[in-house]
């Protein structure tokens, strides 16, 4: 059977466009969003893909949105769980509830820089190399296993603004690659470590697959 998958983005959503123009193994069931206005739900509606909005600001609570969001999800009935740039924290029990089945990205070589502002982070600690890391989502915040991670160099006279394009360049190869290994079957979380059969590198991109 094909697998599903959903989308949660907050915002433009530009790593769920990237998932979303590629020939993936899978079907995308809906792109759901936690602000009414996210530019990313008019680009997912005009590729056919239904949207959703579940509004934080319409919940009392953290675990009353958690709960609300859940149950969106689970119409779907998805495989997988991708947050594509979406900016709520998520309670303990709602990742749990998608444990081995929510993957995030985050702009940064994780372990390094987890958090927010990751580009001006890293080039006040004077790295001299920066990038991306797809994870399994765990109830640490930016502590997942780690899939797959992209490198970019740190050039002289980098702003936040030239580190991040690079960056992003980056993330919009990795995380379809990390979807598309999900969908087929290669990717999977086994006892708590990242499990991927049959990788071939791809050209121009550094990947570090966890064992």
């Amino acid at each position: 059977m094909t697998k599903r998958y959903v989308v949660l983005i907050s915002g433009r959503g530009s790593n769920m466009e990237a998932i979303l123009a590629v020939d993936l193994p899978g079907r995308c069931a809906a792109v759901i969003s936690n602000r009414p206005h996210a530019a990313g739900l008019a680009f997912a509606a005009g590729r056919g893909v239904p949207t959703t909005v579940v509004d934080h600001k319409q919940h009392a609570d953290r675990a009353a949105f958690d709960a609300a969001l859940a149950a969106e999800i689970d119409r779907y009935e998805p495989d997988l769980v991708i947050l594509a740039g979406f900016m709520r924290v998520l309670g303990d029990d709602f990742v749990r509830r998608y444990e081995g089945r929510m993957l995030n990205i985050h702009p940064s070589l994780l372990p390094s820089f987890p958090g927010l502002k990751t580009h001006e982070a890293a080039l006040a600690a004077g790295v001299r190399v920066h990038g991306a890391t797809v994870h399994f989502v765990t109830p640490s915040l930016d502590a997942g296993p780690i899939v797959v991670q992209a490198a970019v160099p740190v050039l002289a006279g980098d702003t936040p603004e030239t580190l991040a394009a690079r960056v992003l360049e980056q993330e919009h190869v990795i995380y379809p690659q990390a979807v598309c290994w999900f969908l087929e079957g290669r990717l999977r979380l086994t006892d708590g470590r990242v499990r991927l059969d049959g990788e071939k590198a791809a050209a121009g991109v550094l990947r570090v697959p966890t064992e």
